[in-house]
């Protein structure tokens, strides 16, 4: 076990977590700590309002998150087999690229000689 201390409101808290997890514990504590800060008039609360509206609010945006899940991101298609390429293609992708190799011969040695 290891312990963390949390600030939040002014306050440090010491929250006890598994070894490993500290990192994990103290970015709780920090969205906990920033989301306590971003609302309006909370020192007027007192520390356990203050700390409940803060819970509401991030308990609201978990619930908004598994009512409506973000869309998955989707991989990009995997590339195309050679044997799925028609052959007319294949044989003009072949002619363009011979193309380009002779240009750029001729751009490196000059133009051949007759």
């Amino acid at each position: 076990m290891s312990n963390v201390t949390l600030s939040i409101g002014g306050r440090d808290y010491t929250v006890a977590c598994d070894s490993g997890e500290e990192a994990h514990v103290a970015a709780l504590g920090r969205l906990i700590a920033d989301k306590l800060s971003a609302m309006p008039g909370n020192v007027a609360l007192g520390e356990s309002r203050s700390l409940l509206f803060a819970a509401l609010l991030l308990a609201d945006e978990v619930n908004d998150l598994r009512q409506n899940p973000p869309a998955p991101r989707l991989a990009p298609p995997p590339p195309t087999p050679a044997a799925a390429i028609p052959e007319e293609l294949s044989q003009g992708l072949e002619a363009i690229a011979e193309r380009i190799e002779n240009i750029a011969t001729h751009l490196e040695h000059g133009p051949p000689s007759a």
